[in-house]
């Protein structure tokens, strides 16, 4: 399952990541939507109470899909589907580690790998934590991809890294989802600082949410995240949103995708 996620970063051209959150609107259209528009990577949301990185729109995306009764099973259910309309789009979930560990952690990873799903992200389980779950989704192929901030140092950075594959999500503003960008001064000085380590694609997230600002941060990284903005689209259009997002997700992708040639 790496393997779709080595193939997402070997094209020769920066890597567009999107997400939304399951249960919030039609997801399975919306994950239609984006693969049609172009992205080469989604993150796939598992809603939850206390999402405390997540700014107003995913936050009030986690209460919609949680008001229409979504869990867990059903966001495996909703991975498992989508892999098998597109048996070669990497595929993450994203959320915090209640949903993914209260049975065990070896029932999730078990789950994540019957489901095809490539990677996950886990916002509030440490690096010194790897333990609770990291563990459970290497021995099933399952990639742990880790969170570097602004303020990762170079003594805490090695354990961010240790066990860490698929790629590394750098948060380039330290606070909320879609609320502010990094100047782009910081993000290419900590992105050169991640790619000195490792050399695990590094992708940028937070705050970007036009295809203006995702080509100048694609000039610089492997890849740039977008979320706020789709999730935005989905609570303003409900059952209408697939079209909305399938014309963003195509913007994002041609800017994303033109920036390496334009940096060449």
């Amino acid at each position: 399952m790496t393997a779709r996620l080595t193939s997402a970063f070997a094209k020769g051209r920066p890597a567009l990541v999107c997400f939304i959150t399951a249960g919030d609107g039609d997801t399975a259209a919306n994950l239609d939507a984006l693969v049609e528009g172009g992205a080469d990577v989604i993150e796939l949301g598992m809603p939850f109470t206390d999402p405390m990185a997540d700014g107003p729109a995913i936050q009030a995306a986690n209460l919609r899909s949680l008001g229409k009764g979504t869990n867990t099973r059903e966001v495996l259910m909703i991975a498992d589907e989508f892999r098998e309309r597109h048996p070669d789009v990497p595929l993450v979930l994203m959320g915090y580690a209640n949903p993914m560990v209260r049975r065990g952690p070896e029932w999730f990873a078990g789950e994540c790998h019957g489901c095809g799903v490539d990677g996950v992200i886990c916002v509030d389980i440490p690096p010194e934590e790897d333990d609770a779950l990291g563990p459970a989704l290497r021995e099933k192929g399952v990639s742990m991809i880790r969170l570097a901030t602004p303020t990762t140092d170079a003594k805490r950075l090695p354990a961010v890294l240790e066990g860490s594959s698929g790629f590394i999500y750098y948060v380039s503003v330290a606070g909320i989802t879609g609320k502010q960008q990094a100047a782009l001064g910081s993000i290419e000085e900590n992105v050169a600082r991640l790619k000195h380590a490792t050399d695990l694609p590094v992708v940028v997230g937070f705050g970007v949410r036009t295809p203006e600002q995702a080509a100048a941060i694609a000039r610089v990284a492997d890849g740039v995240v977008v979320g706020s903005a789709l999730v935005e689209l989905i609570g303003e259009h409900g059952e209408n949103a697939p079209e909305h997002v399938r014309r963003l997700t195509s913007e994002l992708a041609a800017a994303v995708h033109s920036a390496a040639r334009e940096a060449a």
